[in-house]
């Protein structure tokens, strides 16, 4: 009862000199500039629909991936990859953006593997092999070459 009482007597102390009314409209004024200004904060966009991410974006990250595995294939060697891609990645929310409900990833277009041993028919039949599994894509899509130095 004794901190009510104190806390009581603060609040009508600063009531009284006017400060406590200045930090109330300085509070008020800076909710409303928040508000106002809330379409331009980076934070908190749920709108719903459909997000996209750039093919390159995900394609950069396969090729960076693929060219890690592929390089420790038996024979490979130094090895680079590019990939050509149909279409963006996709993600779709239920319509108050609160929840994904899936995620659709671009399609393969095509793969290009350059490796130190893309001469080796045995190491061509091998990545050739590991890409299509690891991307479920047809033999037809994957061309592997001898990486010149």
């Amino acid at each position: 009862m004794k901190q009510m009482d104190k806390l009581k007597s603060k609040l009508n102390s600063l009531s009284e000199r006017g400060s406590f009314r200045r930090i109330i409209i300085v509070i008020g004024a800076l909710g409303i500039a928040l508000i106002l200004f809330s379409d331009h904060l980076p934070f908190g966009r749920s709108t719903g629909g459909t997000q996209t991410r750039t093919a390159e974006a995900y394609a950069a990250e396969l090729e960076k991936s693929l060219e890690s595995f592929l390089s420790t294939v038996e024979g490979a060697g130094k090895t680079r990859v590019l990939l050509t891609m149909e279409n963006s990645a996709e993600t779709v929310y239920v319509a108050n953006g609160a929840a994904k409900t899936k995620e659709i990833e671009p399609r393969i277009r095509g793969v290009l593997v350059l490796c130190e041993g893309g001469d080796d028919p045995q190491t061509v039949a091998r990545i050739s092999e590991a890409v299509t599994k690891a991307l479920d894509i047809s033999a037809a899509k994957v061309c592997i070459a001898k990486l010149s130095e």
